[in-house]
């Protein structure tokens, strides 16, 4: 004889499956974390000190912080393999134009002479770069920091022989000779100052403040769908500034830094020094359209401009749509209650 269930019984039956399976979805999205690029960029870097003291489980989101070489991390950013990449506001519109679009939700900082254009023993001045060569990562940052140091110089792009060279490279290829200048950014202009003994800086990022910008950009639709994750991931950043912004927190997050790339604090703390973190307070002006390099849609038109011109990317990329400051500004007004 077959049992009978009464229709109220399967009911309530059905109900009770139907929310657990919605409770099982809900923790399997829940236990899935924000998988985010970083890397060996002094702007980067203090995310580390937000993972060693736990304060995004503090926050209640889950992170997966990846510790991948710039151009890699870009590479599989735009592959799908990550939700949020570390990178400039110049790169982000290339890898938008070319692989996969970002927004940017976070302005970490702006170099402020990390990116340097350093030349060759017995070269005192940008104008003595006349004629000769320089070796730079055409397309990237430091390919724009060249010119820019050009045009304040009154010369152009014509006035020197560009070399294309990575990054990583250009400390060796000076040593070498082959060229009498190079531009690179930090860790790599740090070693080549340090390689090559009489080179100096003849020009760098903090002659042109806002010219580069370092941004957490994420894709679209895991902002979409992770708003919330996203924004207690801005406020846990927000809350590592206050620390590096404390003068007596500065050993200690010299410590846990320098110790992520393997270098001491000492060494480590120069390279802080180059880099301009924004206060949450700061970084709304920079949120702010306008022309010029103080806002960081005025510096990705510009950037945006090199993109094209040299041959980066085909046309130009609509700004806007890789600027989201919502959550920076509703964060800034809940301080404010």
């Amino acid at each position: 004889m077959k049992r009978k269930l009464y229709p109220a019984l399967v009911s309530v039956r059905r109900a009770m499956a139907v929310t657990a399976a919605f409770a099982f979805t809900a923790m399997l999205a829940k236990a899935e974390p924000l998988k985010i690029a970083y890397n060996d960029w002094p702007g980067w870097v203090p995310w580390e000190i937000a993972i060693k003291k736990g304060w995004f489980e503090e926050a209640g989101v889950e992170v997966d912080f990846q510790w991948i070489d710039y151009v890699k991390s870009m590479e599989t950013y735009a592959a799908g393999g990550l939700d949020g990449c570390s990178m400039t506001n110049g790169d982000a519109l290339v890898t938008g134009a070319t692989g996969k679009p970002a927004v940017a939700i976070l302005i970490n900082d702006y170099s402020n002479g990390n990116d340097m254009f350093i030349a060759a023993p017995g070269i005192e001045s940008v104008k003595d770069m006349k004629g000769k060569k320089v070796g730079v990562e055409e397309g990237f940052v430091s390919h724009l920091l060249v010119l820019t140091a050009l045009e304040a110089n009154g010369m152009g792009e014509d006035d020197v022989e560009i070399v294309n060279t990575p990054n990583g490279e250009t400390p060796q290829v000076l040593k070498s000779g082959a060229v009498s200048g190079i531009a690179a950014w930090q860790p790599s202009s740090g070693q080549a100052l340090k390689l090559v003994d009489g080179s100096k800086t003849i020009f760098t990022s903090a002659d042109a403040p806002g010219i580069i910008y370092d941004i957490l950009y994420v894709d679209p639709e895991s902002l979409e769908k992770r708003r919330d994750d996203w924004k207690k991931v801005v406020k846990v950043w927000y809350r590592v500034v206050d620390f590096l912004k404390d003068e007596d927190n500065l050993d200690e997050a010299l410590e846990i830094m320098a110790a992520r790339v393997n270098l001491t604090p000492d060494e480590y703390e120069p390279l802080l020094k180059g880099t301009y973190i924004l206060s949450l307070e700061e970084v709304l002006e920079k949120w702010e359209k306008a022309e010029g390099l103080g806002s960081v849609y005025g510096s990705s038109d510009i950037v945006n401009e090199f993109n094209v011109k040299y041959g980066v990317y085909d046309k130009l990329e609509e700004i806007d749509k890789y600027f989201d400051p919502s959550i920076t500004k509703e964060i800034a007004a809940e301080m404010k209650e």
